[in-house]
């Protein structure tokens, strides 16, 4: 089973990768699909997705959060 992936672990250990990225995204995404429960269609869903990822704040301009 090794040798299956043999190219892909040198590879990793060549250039110094890791999907660690990829699985914090994951994470967070699948985060707010707990809180999430009820969006009506994918839109819905990926608006706040869009906003938390990007730290980008749902309230309209002008409006404080304190």
């Amino acid at each position: 089973m090794a040798r299956q992936y043999l190219w892909g672990i040198i590879n990793a250990i060549m250039h110094r990768l890791a999907n660690a990225t990829a699985e914090s995204i994951n994470a967070s995404t699948q985060k707010i699909k707990l809180i999430a429960c009820g969006y009506r269609n994918r839109s819905r869903f990926r608006a706040p997705i869009l906003f938390h990822r990007a730290g980008l704040s749902m309230l309209p301009a002008g409006v404080c959060s304190d």
